[in-house]
């Protein structure tokens, strides 16, 4: 069945150890972004794991092949289930990221390569690419570029979860940010958007849900309406 991860978009290290407290194993994974990491550092990755929860650090390494490398070894110190990695960093960098995960001193690290930010629609993507290559045909090569250098997975939209399994096979790990509730729930910043039940129908393995949850007066309230769409999914 789709896994749910909660996005810790918090503030400061006392606002997640106070959610991780409330929600506790109700959800599947906890993403650490670049946002709580500036603020808290590996300290707050280490509690989290001290705690026995998964943890899904989500730094977007995007630089030179070696020092991706370095970083990844670094994060496989910590113990973290997965991680991610620009796919436009290339094939080298991919590949170096892989390298390092199979080399990982600790828990060994999936490695996840970021696709398209589910934030960019078709004219953000036209200005980023100087093309007019459609939004699923990107997400595509770079899922197949991803797949060939070695990661476990792509973090993609909920709408290209067909793409990417279709040319990637159901094995590649896809994990989809941009879940919303329906017309009543904001995108905030997300442009390509589904509901829980519609990302788990088109293949996800993992959601990733952040502010519906957090900002909710009661969070596994939220949880547990997430968990009846995904579960009536599998029921069929």
């Amino acid at each position: 069945m789709t896994k749910i991860v909660l996005a810790m978009n918090v503030e400061g290290e006392r606002g997640a150890i106070d959610l991780l407290s409330r929600v506790g194993s109700k959800v599947d994974v906890y993403k650490i972004g670049i946002d709580l990491f500036a603020r808290t550092g590996p300290t707050l990755v280490r509690e989290f794991v001290r705690r026995e929860v998964d943890v899904f650090l989500d730094l977007k390494y995007s630089d030179i092949p070696s020092v991706v490398g370095k970083a990844v070894e670094a994060a496989s110190e910590l113990d973290v289930t997965m991680l991610t990695v620009h796919t436009m960093g290339g094939p080298k960098m991919l590949t170096a990221a892989a390298a390092a995960a199979n080399k990982a001193k600790g828990k060994r690290p999936m490695i996840l390569g970021v696709t398209v930010l589910t934030s960019l629609d078709q004219a953000a993507l036209e200005a980023i690419s100087g093309s007019k290559q459609a939004m699923a045909d990107r997400v595509r090569s770079l899922a197949v570029l991803a797949r060939e250098s070695g990661c476990d997975g792509v973090v993609a939209s909920p709408h290209e979860i067909g793409v990417v399994k279709e040319v990637c096979g159901r094995d590649l790990v896809v994990v989809t940010p941009g879940i919303r509730f329906g017309p009543g729930m904001g995108a905030d910043d997300q442009a390509r958007t589904l509901t829980p039940a519609e990302a788990a129908r088109a293949g996800a393995d993992y959601i990733v849900v952040g502010r519906p949850i957090y900002e909710a007066p009661d969070p596994n309230a939220v949880i547990a309406e997430i968990r009846a769409q995904l579960t009536h999914i599998v029921g069929g």
